[in-house]
């Protein structure tokens, strides 16, 4: 994956972000890229939402160990499993119901990652926030780590905020507008953007 126009084109637009990509190096963000189709990936998004990565990978774990005689996760599968069963994988009740109703909307037909990749970023934000305890900051994890959309910028993450307020000296952590302003010098590059804002609070 060839990052240098983008690069090159962010250093030009923002200094600041410009002595972060010089003091981080090269952007590895194609390496993190997630595998799976579209149940996979956002049942594995369900799962990491508010906690600890290394807890969220574990119960990530335990629930595909659920299914580890299936040659592939299907919706039925998990439509099929007792909310006992995902609860003993350390799933708590909300998103034990998150993931069935990821499936049931499976089933009934939600867009498969081949269909998304048509659709405009927007447009399938607005298609997958259907899903019961699917919001905008789960879908654009989608859009960057999956879909490799090169111009997304979360401006609910908590990691971008912080990186904003540390490398801008700001007193307080930023809201949405100031972000959004922010960005727009990153544009079509905002996702690249956050990877380096990410890598910037590596210690």
């Amino acid at each position: 994956m060839d990052y240098s126009i983008a690069l090159t084109k962010l250093k030009q637009a923002d200094p600041v972000l410009g002595a972060v990509i010089d003091r981080v190096g090269s952007c590895t963000l194609h390496q993190q890229q997630q595998t799976g189709d579209l149940l996979h990936s956002l049942a594995e998004s369900i799962l990491y939402q508010q906690l600890s990565g290394k807890a969220a990978a574990t119960i990530h774990r335990r629930f595909l160990q659920l299914y580890a005689d299936k040659p592939i996760l299907t919706a039925l599968d998990i439509l099929n499993t007792s909310d006992e069963c995902l609860r003993g994988a350390g799933i708590s009740r909300a998103k034990a119901l998150y993931i069935k109703d990821l499936a049931q909307k499976v089933l009934d037909g939600l867009p498969t990652l081949a269909e998304l990749e048509a659709m405009e970023d927007e447009a399938i934000i607005k298609t997958l926030i259907q899903v019961k305890g699917i919001g905008r900051w789960t879908v654009q994890m989608l859009l960057i780590f999956r879909l490799h959309r090169w111009d997304v910028l979360p401006v609910d993450d908590l990691g971008i905020r912080s990186g904003i307020r540390q490398l801008y000296d700001l007193t307080e952590l930023p809201d949405r507008k100031t972000i959004e302003t922010l960005g727009q010098r990153w544009q079509p590059y905002r996702t690249i953007a956050s990877w380096y804002l990410w890598r910037s609070l590596d210690p």
